[in-house]
C-alpha cells in the first residue's frame, strides 16, 4: 500500500496551530483564504501571541478585516491577546459590516474581555482629545485608573464564576444574570472614574467635607438581583 506524504499546512492552519516554523516560509500575513479569512485572525482566534508578534514584524494589520468586517479582535477567546492586539494599535471602537462592535460581539461568551475593551476605549477617550480643564484641573493618575480598572475586572471575573457555578447547581440558563453582571460592573467603572476625577480636582478640605457628609456611592441593582 502506498503511503502518501502528509499536504503540508496552508498558512492560515500554520497560524491557528502556533507552528511558526510554518508560519516563516510561508506567504502575506495578510493574505485571505477562499473565506476571507487571514492569518492574522486564525493566531489571534487560538491565542498565539507569538505568532502575532512575529506576523506583525512581516507587515501584519491588527485591523485587517474578512468579508463580514470583523477584525482579528473579534476572534480573541482570552484577555492576553486582546491587550497584545490592543496594545498594537487594534481599534475597539469601530463596527463590522452588521452594526457589531467588538465589545457588543464579545460581551456574550467573553465578559471579562469586553469589560477590559471598554475600559481601553475609556482611556483612548481621555487621552485622544481632552477637554479643556477649568481651574487646571488634574485627571486621575495612570496609576490609580490601572488599579481601579484590575479591582472591576477581578471582581466581575469573581462574580461570573460564582454565577455559572450557581446556574449549573440549579439546572437554569446563566446568560440574563451574566449580562446584569456585566452592567453593573460597567456602571461601576463609570460612578468610580467619576469619583476619583472629583476627588483628586476638590480641594482638601472640600474633599474632606465631602466624606463626612455623604455615604459612598453604589450602583443601583435589579430587583431580585443578589
Amino acid at each position: 500500500m502506498a503511503i502518501h506524504p502528509q499536504a503540508p499546512k496552508n498558512l492560515w492552519v500554520a497560524a491557528g496551530d502556533g507552528d511558526l516554523d510554518r508560519v516563516r516560509v510561508s506567504l502575506s500575513p495578510n493574505m485571505p483564504d477562499p473565506n476571507t479569512y487571514t492569518p492574522m485572525h486564525a493566531a489571534a482566534s487560538y491565542g498565539h501571541v507569538h505568532i502575532l508578534q512575529y506576523l506583525i514584524s512581516r507587515g501584519g494589520d491588527v485591523n485587517i478585516t474578512d468579508e463580514d468586517g470583523d477584525t482579528p479582535l473579534y476572534t480573541v477567546e482570552n484577555l492576553e491577546t486582546a491587550r497584545f492586539l490592543v496594545q498594537h494599535g487594534a481599534v475597539v471602537a469601530r463596527q463590522n459590516s452588521e452594526g457589531v462592535s467588538p465589545i457588543d460581539h464579545l460581551t456574550e461568551d467573553f465578559p471579562h474581555i469586553a469589560m477590559y475593551l471598554r475600559s481601553a476605549v475609556d482611556s483612548s477617550a481621555r487621552t485622544a482629545s481632552p477637554a479643556p480643564a477649568p481651574a487646571a484641573a488634574q485627571p486621575p493618575s495612570q496609576h490609580s485608573q490601572n488599579a481601579a480598572t484590575e479591582e472591576l475586572t477581578s471582581a466581575l471575573m469573581q462574580s461570573v464564576q460564582e454565577i455559572m457555578q450557581r446556574a449549573e447547581a440549579e439546572g437554569r440558563d446563566p446568560e440574563e444574570e451574566l449580562r446584569q453582571a456585566v452592567s453593573r460592573t460597567v456602571l461601576q467603572g463609570v460612578i468610580t472614574g467619576f469619583d476619583m476625577s472629583t476627588d483628586d480636582n476638590a480641594p482638601r478640605g472640600a474633599q474632606g467635607d465631602a466624606e463626612d457628609s455623604t455615604p459612598a456611592k453604589r450602583p443601583r441593582t435589579d430587583e431580585g438581583s443578589g
